[in-house]
């Protein structure tokens, strides 16, 4: 009996797709009437191999977003010694036994969400001599199973984090509910924003970053439109 056949290794043009989501991130700026680098992409490379990375670093891309801290620092200190302007985000959830790792390998929080992670935050920041970029996720769609702070309390959470504890908070981010309509949450966002004066919008991914841009996004969160099909978490 022939042993079964491999499944075919999905074959990814990484510097191609890199280079086509980047021109469609300048053109949706023009359009929405914007400055072409008014926007800029954090390339999500969860999931993704050192090896699968590398040639969107060589290709130039900066910036890059991971969702779980352990993941991270199995590939990025490596890649972050051979390329000292890599700026790596944290884009999903920080549970504040991670904050200690967290401040020491990323360079952009995008998910605090809470007070108890906040205070931590800025406890260890202090301690490392970091001071690192944050961002206030923000649930919009007020959905119980997703972090974020709900809409009506983000104003005070704001306060709390900057005012009080004193993190670098540069702006929100928001993953809006995959069946409702993307423009209303990002209109929502871009307007709590302004009445808090951030300037920062993290919002938009492959399938939205587009209209993301047209409502005021300066930074959209794309992996498979660069990377393929992200591997299922173990």
């Amino acid at each position: 009996m022939s042993p079964p056949e491999e499944p075919a290794v999905e074959q990814v043009d990484v510097a191609a797709n890199l280079a086509a989501v980047l021109a469609a991130i300048a053109a949706a700026a023009v359009a929405a009437g914007r400055e072409p680098e008014d926007a800029a992409l954090v390339a999500v490379s969860k999931t993704q191999s050192a090896a699968a990375i590398l040639p969107a670093i060589q290709a130039g891309q900066r910036r890059f977003g991971e969702n779980r801290v352990q993941e991270a620092q199995g590939k990025w200190p490596a890649l972050k010694a051979a390329h000292n302007d890599l700026r790596l985000h944290l884009i999903g959830p920080l549970q504040t036994n991670k904050v200690r790792d967290a401040v020491a390998l990323f360079d952009v929080i995008e998910t605090v969400d809470r007070p108890k992670l906040a205070r931590a935050l800025a406890r260890e920041m202090d301690k490392q001599g970091r001071r690192l970029d944050c961002f206030i996720q923000v649930n919009t769609g007020e959905e119980e199973q997703k972090a974020g702070v709900w809409p009506e309390q983000v104003d005070d959470f704001i306060a709390l984090a900057r005012d009080e504890l004193g993190l670098s908070v540069r702006g929100l981010m928001c993953i809006p509910p995959v069946d409702e309509e993307c423009s209303l949450h990002f209109a929502l966002l871009r307007q709590i924003a302004q009445r808090n004066g951030l300037g920062e919008l993290s919002m938009g991914m492959s399938a939205d970053y587009e209209v993301a841009i047209q409502f005021g996004a300066t930074l959209v969160r794309v992996g498979t439109a660069i990377f393929g099909a992200r591997k299922p978490y173990p």
